[in-house]
């Protein structure tokens, strides 16, 4: 991003912010003042949205540009959102509509980006052609790590647990709708008792969303990416890289985390096939984990998210999956036929190239606040 504005003719003069407190800090906040009085800006960028910087900007009557990667993000549901200084973008095109429907204008739409020219750079900086190297890859959390919130809740009653059971099996067999967060009613109070989770006193976020989203959609995210995975392995050699080095299976090559900025884009470029397995929080958008598959050359096979429909064509650009069955046929297919798999791979690469890089999105975000 720092590259990419400089490109548009922008000085950069970076601040630096430790989040620890990201709704009120009254040093950071002094500093930040500080700073901005120093600088005179016509703009302040963050990765995510932090209420801390935007009552600053509001107050010092400068713009406020931040763009949203996480998912969930329970900091956009904070009061300040509603700040003339803010322009919020966010990767999920129902998370943009449910703030639009609100009346709330402040948050827009933007999906993410590659650094298209990085990439090839550590590409073809490699000795020519990459072998491939692995037949199907994913890169990316089990959430399986011990100790997460669904984990905790070590005293539901059987009631809560068979309810929480069926409702996420029910959503496993469902793709590009989640049902998660209207369904907990039911057994919020049990849910509360097990484990407490408030909302923030300075947002509007409910309870359920909070469980559905940090509790329940990671869990079904994690029993979702390893069925997936052991299913792969009935019939392929299956390559990992994830921080869970515990994760074992037959067929199943465990590497261990890949550095983001290096290691990923070769990765990808070695894969065959290189899966993304959405994080059930994302409602429509597409994970910046494909948008770096296919600016490092890869080919992507994603789950459905109805976001790649504006800008991709499937058996085009990509190709998607819509059950577990429905993957293992199209895996066969693709590494059955080399040619197409290529030129698909090529296909999403260079239209990353051409619309979705992040000197595309900084100009998106200049002429935003014209």
């Amino acid at each position: 991003m720092k590259e990419a504005f400089r490109r548009e003719g922008h000085a950069v003069v970076c601040f630096p912010f430790s989040n620890r407190d990201s709704r009120r800090d009254e040093a950071v906040a002094g500093e930040l003042s500080s700073v901005l009085h120093r600088e005179v800006p016509d703009a302040v960028f963050s990765f995510n949205y932090f209420p801390v910087i935007s009552n600053v900007c509001k107050k010092e009557n400068i713009n406020y540009i931040s763009w949203i990667y996480d998912s969930p993000y329970v900091m956009l549901y904070s009061y300040t959102a509603i700040n003339p200084c803010n322009t919020i973008y966010v990767f999920d095109r129902e998370v943009c509509l449910e703030f639009h429907n609100a009346g709330i204008k402040t948050v827009h739409y933007m999906p993410m980006a590659a650094n298209v020219e990085r990439l090839d750079r550590i590409i073809f900086d490699t000795p020519s052609p990459i072998p491939f190297q692995y037949d199907v890859s994913f890169v990316g959390s089990l959430y399986t790590e011990k100790h997460n919130f669904f984990e905790r809740m070590t005293n539901l009653s059987d009631y809560t647990k068979g309810y929480l059971d069926a409702l996420m099996s029910a959503q496993m067999k469902v793709q590009g709708y989640n049902f998660i967060q209207e369904s907990l009613s039911p057994v919020m109070d049990d849910l509360y008792r097990a484990l407490p989770m408030d909302p923030n006193p300075d947002g509007v976020e409910t309870r359920e969303y909070l469980y559905a989203q940090y509790v329940i959609n990671r869990k079904i995210t994690g029993l979702e990416r390893t069925d997936l995975i052991r299913a792969v392995t009935q019939c392929h050699t299956f390559d990992l890289f994830t921080h869970d080095p515990h994760f074992t299976l037959p067929n199943l090559r465990n590497h261990g985390p890949l550095d983001n900025y290096q290691e990923m884009p070769l990765a990808f470029k070695q894969s065959k096939i290189n899966l993304n397995i959405s994080l059930r929080s994302i409602k429509s958008g597409i994970p910046q984990r494909a948008f770096d598959i296919m600016g490092s050359g890869g080919f992507l096979l994603s789950n459905y998210q109805n976001d790649f429909f504006d800008y991709f064509k499937p058996g085009e650009d990509f190709d998607f999956y819509e059950s577990k069955e429905d993957l293992s046929v199209k895996i066969d297919y693709y590494l059955a036929h080399e040619e197409e798999r290529l030129t698909i791979a090529r296909n999403g690469h260079d239209k990353i190239a051409a619309g979705h890089t992040y000197r595309h999105r900084v100009q998106e975000m200049l002429a935003g606040l014209k």
